[in-house]
């Protein structure tokens, strides 16, 4: 559908400009109008600036509070439709409205909440459609919505205290980077005539910092440029093989520090909805299913589908977990325990319980450990670029005699 750039007025007389997606003009002045705007004029956009409105998301405060008022609303007895309009209304305009107006239309149109969800991805992930559809299935949609809510809430907490956690890292790495940068390029061109002309030998180390000043000197553009280029260069790769987006994946969950924490973010938030799908009444085959679409990481889809098979074929559901062997021992043995017990998704919800309370305490250990080793590495390279500049002098001074 082409983007359609309008001006509309308000009841308040306000003028309006934005841009809307529309099958055609009679479609976008009724989207207007049931949003209480009043359509003035409108000109179509070229195909080369269709799609900016799709690569725009919302925040996700945005998105929490949006899960959380539809939920509440869903919970009180609200129809789906009157939930989104009331929605819809509370808001101030923006592309979350036009958002909003198209899964109205779409609903109204026949289609799922999941469906018309899944029409904007960026919005809209992969994990949150495939859990309002569980919802749906379930006829638990406010219970799904309510912990959808609780679970983006809980890693908004987790990237705040990250962010906070790697705030000081980060300055002081840009500016010894500046630093280096600066004894490099500019610093360095300027004292190597005086170090090659003291007539001493130069130290190996020295010679290494000349030969690095060098490349800094004669290919600045290619050391800040490269960087870039090989993360948009990754990116359309990961995008055309399965191969190296299947490496990346194991690599995240392998990396030091940071790898751990994201295989449990992961395996808690399939424990409970494992857990919600099987108390619902779902087949253990079909939650696992829908699982694999869930944990957003491949090797972990690829494991979920091996053992799903195992299980398809009559093997009893921790033996089939055990024998995928990425899963660890903790899940393993709840799982043992649920069918030992009959308590599948009090097994579970315990998984997820206690991988949550350990990513908290994770984070909070890392900026106590990260602080020291960074002050370690960029001390080391300080004095070593002090001894390379001021070795040489000092080997000078020292040899003469008086």
């Amino acid at each position: 559908m082409p983007d359609y750039k309008f001006r509309t007025i308000d009841a308040k007389g306000k003028v309006r400009s934005d841009t809307m997606v529309a099958s055609n003009p009679m479609e976008l002045e009724k989207r207007l109008g049931s949003m209480g705007f009043d359509l003035l004029s409108y000109t179509e956009q070229h195909r080369a600036s269709t799609g900016s409105f799709r690569r725009k998301g919302i925040s996700r405060r945005e998105l929490i509070n949006f899960t959380f008022h539809i939920e509440q609303l869903v919970k009180s007895g609200v129809p789906l439709i009157d939930s989104l309009k009331d929605i819809r209304d509370s808001i101030d305009y923006s592309h979350f409205t036009d958002v909003l107006q198209t899964v109205i239309d779409d609903i109204e149109g026949g289609k799922t909440l999941s469906l018309a969800l899944s029409q904007h991805p960026d919005i809209f992930d992969k994990v949150y459609v495939t859990l309002v559809r569980v919802g749906e299935e379930t006829g638990q949609l406010s219970e799904v919505l309510k912990d959808l809510a609780e679970t983006i809430r809980w890693q908004d907490e987790l990237v705040a205290q990250t962010k906070k956690i790697m705030i000081y890292p980060a300055i002081v790495s840009v500016i010894v980077l500046l630093v280096v940068t600066f004894l490099m390029m500019y610093l360095m061109p300027q004292l190597l005539p005086f170090i090659k002309n003291i007539g001493s030998a130069i130290p190996w180390y020295t010679e290494v910092l000349i030969d690095v000043s060098n490349v800094f000197v004669n290919y600045w553009y290619l050391l800040f440029s490269l960087p870039v280029m090989l993360i948009v260069g990754l990116k359309i790769a990961v995008k055309k093989s399965y191969r190296l987006k299947y490496f990346l994946d194991r690599l995240k969950l392998n990396i030091w520090i940071f790898g751990s924490l994201l295989t449990k973010v992961k395996l808690a938030r399939f424990a409970n909805y494992f857990a919600m799908m099987y108390s619902s009444g779902i087949t253990v085959l079909d939650a696992l299913k829908i699982s694999e679409d869930m944990v957003d990481n491949l090797v972990l889809e690829e494991s979920i589908r091996q053992a799903r098979t195992s299980i398809s074929e009559g093997v009893i559901i921790s033996k089939s977990f055990e024998a995928v062997g990425v899963f660890p021992s903790m899940i393993v043995r709840m799982l043992k325990v649920g069918e030992d017990t009959g308590a599948m998704d009090e097994a579970l919800l315990n998984v997820s319980y206690f991988y949550n309370r350990e990513v908290k305490e994770s984070i909070d250990k890392i900026e106590p450990a990260l602080l020291p080793v960074l002050t370690v590495i960029l001390g080391g390279m300080m004095m070593w670029i002090m001894m390379a500049v001021l070795g040489p002098v000092y080997d000078a001074v020292a040899g003469v005699k008086l």
